[in-house]
């Protein structure tokens, strides 16, 4: 969001949300279990700061975060009882609830009162008091409003994964989203170390790792990389613990590690040579699962991170391992023959799990990507499950843990028009059918920033808002949830914000276009993303006008809208084209399964009048996952045609080719079709980049009622592609007839 709207906006709101007593709501995010508005306030003019023997440490974070608000105490002390006036007081009790992570806060005239269950429901409770805080453009209110919350957390994983692999993030960036989730009461960051691009920590046995395996050459020939020392990973990771967070590292195994390969090929099936991958993408290069050495490698290097790491789980990944290596490798093959496995799966389940039994007995638990299922899970290992809910469900119903975090929801790299705020705040991370004894095996959630396409400078504006979303979701999930409520929190969440210096996105499309097609004609509507923005369009490059209420257009047209906001472009322009054709609102029947993240809109949305654009995420497309297109249109009678026209779209890298033939048949009584037209794309599966194709298939004018398309999905990815051997994605848009 500009900085500009926000100033006007917050401005608006301050002394709305400064004086909770009037409104009864507690402006912190996530909002807490039960909270109480009382009268008076306390005056942070002079104030002093006690701290029980176990509460110095968080007291010091206290002075540290109130310094940065522009309050000071002049120096903390040991707790004194009765509580003295004109003090902040911080105690651990075990004994004042059964729950962890557990806080009271209190805020009377006299003094503040800060209780936790334990060492991080104190830091929760300090962190609920800095919201609390009124500030608003560089301003402060030294006037805090009373009031009483008792507050503790529903999932104990709520989890921010950073990719500072593919792009590389400095020290000072990880700490600043370090104290971004501790100020949301999130307590993990899941980082993200070793990739094909890159190879980001510091191992001593294996110099190489960093010397070679940090550094990519880029396409322009250009130099990118770099890793962290040891030192600053003991650095960052004792910054994280004194504010109540995780650490998490992820080291990938078997697959995306091109990086790994590049400094020592010997671990490979091949021998190399290899170079540090500067595309994006699944690579069919991964760790030979045949060589016992390739154990001791990873081993050697675990105990390095295990050494570094406090926390009680490794991240191992374990997903998109594509098999084409193992399958013609000859040590893979006989590894396979040797311990009576039956398949490449079985195989990468034999690796994850003698990776697991080595990571036990250094008393650390495994997590991995739900891909670990695949030919058996290991006994102790947790599934993070991100291909939809599913890997969640099969893992809890076997009595191990799960972490759910969903493309659908979760992926903060994908762009508003696939996973906005409001999308994010309705995410259950709790699976619909999960038996009720197994609920307890859902230990929270996270929300996955991959960083293909987003450089340092641009993650603020994929994580916020939608991180304040997902904070509440993992913190408490309400049985009845109200956008609107938790929208106006946001707003006035704002201040804060900028207060720590985030650039913010928007919390959803500015706009969002619907056709409806009726006797011939498309009634057009278009829908505010956001309040108080005004919207206009153009047909056909001509006039601009100013959006009131639904149009009428008549024949096939080019429709651009963008949004205003205090006479200020807001957000991108949304530009559609809207095609008029005999099949617009024909019966679909015949259809093959489509993916369910790349439904199109649904069966009828490929007669809807509406093409896809560039982004295959943008809601137009369909997504047929090894599978081939193939649908019957039905007309309401039967009508003279001679054309059908359809788009399909390219992009290698994510596994997503042209079809290799296109068919077309008709009938008139639906029990007898002819074929005509057959037509073989002569698109190279090698040709990069994001692009869609218009394919026309022509034949002389006939009779029809029934027309029957198929488009013949590529099937595997080829030899030479980075996946070779994984099943291929042939996507497609509107079928247009003529």
């Amino acid at each position: 969001m500009n900085k500009f709207y926000t100033l006007i906006f917050c401005l608006a709101l301050y002394s709305i949300a400064c004086n909770t007593s009037e409104r009864n709501e507690l402006f912190i995010i996530p909002k807490p279990k039960e909270s109480i508005i009382l009268s008076s306030y306390f005056n942070l003019d002079n104030f002093h700061i006690y701290a029980d023997n176990n509460s110095v440490s968080v007291a010091n974070l206290l002075g540290s975060e109130l310094n940065k608000l522009d309050y000071a105490s002049d120096s903390i002390s040991l707790f004194e009882n009765p509580i003295l006036d004109h003090s902040i007081n911080l105690l651990i009790d075990s004994t004042i609830s059964k729950y962890s992570e557990y806080y009271d806060l209190v805020i009377n005239k006299n003094f503040i009162l800060i209780k936790g269950s334990d060492r991080e429901g104190l830091i929760h409770g300090v962190y609920s008091l800095i919201q609390l805080i009124p500030r608003s453009s560089g301003i402060n209110d030294s006037k805090l409003a009373c009031v009483k919350i008792n507050d503790y957390p529903k999932f104990k994983w709520r989890g921010l994964l950073l990719d500072c692999c593919r792009h590389f993030m400095s020290t000072d960036f990880v700490k600043r989203y370090i104290d971004h989730l501790a100020y949301h009461k999130m307590n993990v960051l899941h980082w993200h170390l070793t990739e094909d691009q890159g190879w980001r920590i510091e191992i001593d046995k294996y110099p190489k790792l960093t010397d070679v395996g940090a550094w990519r050459k880029e396409k322009d020939g250009s130099i990118y990389g770099g890793f962290y020392t040891k030192e600053q990973i003991k650095e960052v990771v004792d910054y994280a613990y004194k504010r109540g967070v995780n650490i998490v590292p992820e080291i990938e195994l078997p697959g995306h590690c091109v990086a790994a390969l590049a400094s020592y090929p010997e671990y490979s099936c091949t021998g190399g040579p290899f170079e540090v991958e500067k595309d994006w993408g699944v690579f069919k290069d991964i760790y030979c699962a045949g060589n016992d050495s390739t154990f001791g490698f990873l081993e050697n290097v675990l105990d390095e991170i295990i050494e570094l790491f406090p926390s009680k789980y490794i991240h191992i990944g374990g997903d998109e391992a594509p098999k084409y290596r193992w399958e013609n490798c000859s040590k893979c093959k006989k590894r396979i023959q040797d311990e009576n496995i039956q398949d490449t799966h079985e195989l990468q389940s034999y690796f994850i799990q003698r990776i697991e039994n080595y990571i036990s007995g250094k008393g650390k638990k495994l997590i991995g990507w739900d891909e670990i299922l695949e030919g058996g899970l290991a006994n102790n290992a947790t599934v993070q499950s991100w291909r939809g809910f599913e890997g969640a469900l099969e893992a809890v119903k076997t009595g191990h843990d799960a972490i759910v975090s969903p493309t659908s929801h979760a992926y903060f790299d994908y762009d508003l028009d696939a996973i906005d705020l409001e999308k994010v705040y309705n995410f259950d991370p709790i699976p619909i059918d999960v038996p009720s004894d197994k609920v307890k095996h859902i230990i929270g959630g996270e929300c996955n920033m991959w960083s293909e396409r987003a450089p340092q400078n641009t993650v603020d504006s994929k994580v916020f808002p939608r991180l304040l979303a997902m904070s509440e979701v993992l913190w408490d999930y309400p049985t009845i949830k109200d956008y609107n409520l938790f929208y106006e929190r946001v707003q006035a969440h704002y201040k804060r914000l900028d207060v720590l210096g985030v650039n913010y996105g928007l919390e959803t499309q500015p706009i969002d276009m619907t056709s409806e097609y009726e006797d011939g004609q498309f009634y057009v509507t278009l829908n505010k993303g956001v309040k108080d923005l005004k919207l206009f369009f153009q047909i056909n490059q001509e006039e601009t006008v100013l959006y009131d209420s639904t149009f009428i257009i008549s024949e096939s047209a080019n429709i651009k809208t963008w949004a205003v906001k205090n006479n200020v472009s807001y957000g991108d322009s949304l530009e559609i084209e809207l095609y008029k054709h005999k099949a617009l609102g024909a019966k679909i029947s015949d259809l093959n399964t489509y993916g369910k993240t790349y439904d199109g809109g649904g069966d009828n949305s490929i007669v809807n009048g509406l093409r896809g654009g560039l982004n295959f995420r943008d809601g137009h497309w369909q997504g047929y996952f090894g599978t081939d297109f193939e649908a019957t249109i039905t007309f309401d009678s039967i009508q003279r045609i001679d054309s059908v026209i359809s788009s399909f779209y390219q992009y290698n890298l994510s596994w997503i080719f042209i079809p290799k033939q296109i068919l077309v048949y008709t009938s008139v009584d639906g029990d007898n079709y002819f074929k005509r037209a057959k037509l073989s794309p002569q698109i190279s599966a090698k040709q990069e980049g994001h692009f869609f194709k218009e394919f026309v298939m022509s034949f002389p004018e006939v009779e029809a009622k029934y027309i029957k398309i198929k488009a013949v999905n590529y099937g595997v990815c080829p030899d030479w592609h980075p996946a070779a051997g994984s099943k291929s994605w042939l996507f497609v848009d509107e079928v247009r007839i003529y």
